[in-house]
């Protein structure tokens, strides 16, 4: 069979097969096809200025390591002059947060980018281990995500940096949009589908230079670069309501692999009729993941969810992971990345379309919704719409369950304990019995 040249050079082999168009293309090709869709991006929305200081959020896993590997290198090839930097969060999750702040270690001597790591302990007094031990596994990631955010910006502000960079993807994006529609939220679906959400009320900006990135292809730049990433999914992730909106875009991207940009896109459009007093644009720092937390907050904040680190619903990122590993130690195969295709015969259903009656009309306009007023949270000072912001608010229901008086007893006390000396009394009067019997 004669192999399949890349649609590009028309040179090399094709071993490549994009996940966002089919395209067939060779390695070489690919990583710089993907490089430069992202610096595109970068300058079609002004995303940066030259001599900025950008904290890189990373988590380990392979989407903030790909944006720091992608970041590096444009910034040598096109002399952005930014001053790049890792920024760290450490939820307290043993046995997975842990080993990936190792990967987030090692990638920062493989870059030559600085790192600081900031902890949930050291702000709020309180790990995610303990809080799940409190709260249990249901609705834990309201609190990690509302926390993440925040430690994102305290985070920047210790450092004197105002520019946040995270690894949000257009898997992630579509997810959040879909996510918006179900719960019939226009005004967050509005701010998420933003690549850089700023704010006149803070300092700190975000943005998201991934965001029209396959999460697959960014699976296949990550194993043809030879990056070192962190790949374990959260422990407590699995509960999340992302994880609906994820199946059912997984499920449209094997019909119709272009269904998540056309979702993106259609998330764009649709924010365009959001008016602004409703949206509330340009006065919300979270971004496509954050916001969604705000609401009930079963979404996975900034890049430090097992979902950032290929948590595709059933395993999927993993499956595709392993099958790039197994095909790299093999030899003769003419592409990669095969999907495997789905029929689903899609049945429409015709709905009947009814004017809408003056009461109807009626009562349209008295659940106008209105906008948003952000302020400082009287307790911590984080820009918060309410007086008192999300995050001290859980902080005050888990503070308030927390043990008052902590016990404790020393090896002196318990050895002088009049409970212990009279159960070794008994213990020492029970087996004399036994030893005169």
């Amino acid at each position: 069979m004669v192999p399949t040249l890349c649609a590009l050079c028309n040179n090399s082999r094709a071993l490549i097969i994009r996940p966002k168009n089919r395209q067939k293309l060779c390695k070489p090709c690919f990583i710089f096809l993907f490089e430069t869709e992202i610096h595109n991006t970068i300058t079609t929305n002004s995303i940066f200025r030259p001599g900025e200081r950008i904290a890189i959020g990373a988590s380990g896993g392979k989407d903030s390591t790909v944006l720091a590997s992608v970041l590096r290198t444009l910034n040598e090839r096109h002399n952005y002059g930014l001053h790049l930097l890792l920024l760290s969060i450490d939820e307290g999750i043993k046995g997975y947060r842990d080993d990936s702040l190792e990967t987030v270690k090692r990638n920062a001597i493989q870059y030559d980018m600085p790192l600081s790591i900031v902890g949930y302990d050291e702000l709020y007094g309180w790990t995610m281990d303990q809080v799940v031990s409190q709260i249990g596994k249901k609705g834990n990631c309201t609190y990690c995500g509302v926390f993440r955010r925040q430690a994102l910006d305290r985070g920047a502000a210790r450092l004197g940096i105002k520019h946040v960079i995270t690894g949000h993807n257009a898997d992630d994006v579509a997810e959040t949009v879909m996510m918006n529609l179900l719960r019939g939220d226009l005004p967050r679906l509005s701010r998420a589908t933003s690549i850089v959400t700023a704010s006149t009320a803070s300092d700190i900006k975000r943005s998201k230079p991934l965001k029209y990135a396959y999460e697959k292809e960014i699976v296949l730049y990550a194993h043809h670069k030879g990056l070192d990433y962190f790949s374990t999914e959260c422990i407590y992730s699995p509960e999340a309501f992302r994880g609906s909106a994820r199946t059912l875009i997984k499920n449209l991207e094997r019909v119709r692999p272009s269904a998540i940009l056309d979702v993106v896109k259609s998330g764009e459009d649709m924010a365009r009729l959001v008016p602004p007093e409703v949206s509330g644009s340009g006065t919300c720092t979270a971004d496509a993941k954050d916001v969604a937390v705000a609401l009930d907050g079963d979404a996975e904040g900034e890049g430090g969810c097992g979902s950032s680190n290929g948590r595709a619903s059933g395993g999927e990122m993993a499956v595709m992971e392993q099958k790039l590993r197994d095909e790299a130690t093999s030899d003769g195969k003419q592409t990669q990345n095969d999907d495997h295709e789905i029929d689903f015969t899609l049945q429409g259903q015709r709905h009947d379309r009814h004017k809408p009656t003056p009461a109807a009309n009626t009562l349209s306009k008295a659940k106008r919704l209105q906008k948003q007023q952000l302020q400082r949270c009287g307790r911590c000072g984080y820009l918060s719409s309410q007086s008192v912001c999300k995050a001290c608010m859980l902080l005050e229901g888990l503070n308030k369950n927390r043990p008052k008086t902590q016990i404790s007893v020393s090896v002196e006390e318990e050895d002088n304990s009049p409970t212990l000396t009279r159960r070794m009394e008994g213990m020492t009067s029970i087996s004399h019995e036994t030893n005169v019997t």
